[in-house]
């Protein structure tokens, strides 16, 4: 795992636990996680990156460029908060 990243294992937790059986901090907690660990996917390189990190980062462009959300409305998502 690149330095600073969120692994695998926290982000497949972070999807499997229902958002209504977190606490609001943990919300936050985890919108602000999300943020950090998006501003880096976009930030660094991909060649700068291991192979496994490069991956998951275009993976994850590719997501967030099929999405209708407007920039507001994913800050919202990544703070628990819905549309």
């Amino acid at each position: 795992m690149d330095s600073g990243r969120k692994d695998m294992g926290d982000k497949l937790s972070d999807k499997m636990t229902p958002q209504g059986s977190k606490s609001t901090p943990d919300k936050i907690g985890e919108g602000i996680r999300n943020v950090g660990d998006k501003f880096q996917r976009d930030a660094v390189p991909d060649s700068q990156k291991s192979t496994r990190q490069s991956m998951m980062d275009k993976a994850s462009r590719e997501k967030s460029a099929q999405s209708n959300d407007s920039m507001l409305d994913k800050a919202k998502g990544a703070l628990g908060m819905g549309k």
